[in-house]
C-alpha cells in the first residue's frame, strides 16, 4: 500500500541519507571515541568495546583477542617434534604457521600504520619474517626445532605492538577505504578482520595435524 504521509517520508529520506554517508552506525551511538566498558584483558567471551580503545577499534580488538586464544588451545604443550611434524613433503608444520602468524600480523601493521608495502620493508623485518611469511620449502627447511614458548613470544610481541597502535588511532582510521588494493576498496577495518580471519583458518589446520600426530587417535602409524 502507498504511504502518502508526508512525514513518514521525510523520516525516511533522512534515514537514507544518514545510511548513504557511511555514518550511520557511529551517528546512533552517543560519544563513540572512546568506550570504557570492558577492561581490555577482562571477559574475553563478551564481544565489544575496550577500555582505551575507540568504539570499533576496541570490538575489532575483542575479536581477534577470542580467536588468538582459540587457536594457541589446540597447541599448548606441544613437544619440539610435535610442532615439526609435517604430514607429507609438501606440507607445513605447526610451529612454522604459528610465526607464519606473527608475520601476517607483522605485514599489516608496517602496512596499515606506516602505509608501507612488502617491498617496502625493513631488512630486519625481511630477515625475521619473510621466510615464514612466504611459508614452503624453506620454511621446512629452517623453522624447526623451536619450543612452543619460542612461538608465542614472538606473538604476543606482535600483538602487543598491533595494541599500542591502535590505542593510537580512532574509528576514522579504521573506516578509511584503500582504492587500490588488490581484493577492490578495502578498509582498514576489513584488513585489520583479515588477520583475525586468517588465524581462525590455520586453526582449523593445527587441529587436522594434531590428529594425525604419531600415537595419536588417528594417526597412521
Amino acid at each position: 500500500m502507498k504511504n502518502n504521509n508526508p512525514s513518514t517520508r521525510r523520516d525516511f529520506i533522512k534515514s537514507a541519507a544518514v545510511i548513504s554517508s557511511g555514518t550511520f552506525g557511529l551517528s546512533m551511538i552517543p560519544n563513540p571515541i572512546y568506550a570504557s566498558e570492558i577492561p581490555t584483558e577482562n571477559r574475553i567471551n563478551v564481544m565489544g568495546p575496550r577500555e582505551g580503545f575507540s568504539l570499533h577499534i576496541g570490538t575489532l580488538l575483542s575479536m581477534m583477542t577470542w580467536m588468538r586464544d582459540v587457536i594457541l588451545m589446540p597447541v599448548r604443550g606441544m613437544s619440539v617434534e610435535q610442532l615439526d611434524f609435517l604430514l607429507d613433503e609438501n606440507s607445513n608444520s605447526i610451529g612454522a604457521m604459528l610465526l607464519h602468524l606473527a608475520a601476517t600480523e607483522r605485514f599489516y601493521q608496517i602496512h596499515t600504520f606506516e602505509g608501507k608495502e612488502w617491498g617496502d620493508f625493513s631488512k630486519e623485518d625481511l630477515d625475521r619474517f619473510e621466510v615464514a611469511m612466504n611459508l614452503g620449502d624453506e620454511a621446512r627447511k629452517t623453522i624447526k626445532g623451536n619450543t612452543f614458548n619460542y612461538y608465542l613470544e614472538i606473538m604476543t610481541e606482535v600483538r602487543e605492538n598491533t595494541i599500542r597502535e591502535f590505542k593510537k588511532r580512532d574509528d576514522s582510521w579504521l573506516m578509511a577505504v584503500d582504492e587500490e588494493w588488490p581484493w577492490g576498496p578495502t578498509n582498514n577495518y576489513c584488513k585489520w578482520f583479515h588477520v583475525c580471519e586468517h588465524e581462525s583458518n590455520h586453526n582449523g589446520q593445527f587441529k587436522y595435524i594434531k590428529t594425525r600426530l604419531p600415537g595419536g587417535k588417528f594417526s597412521r602409524g
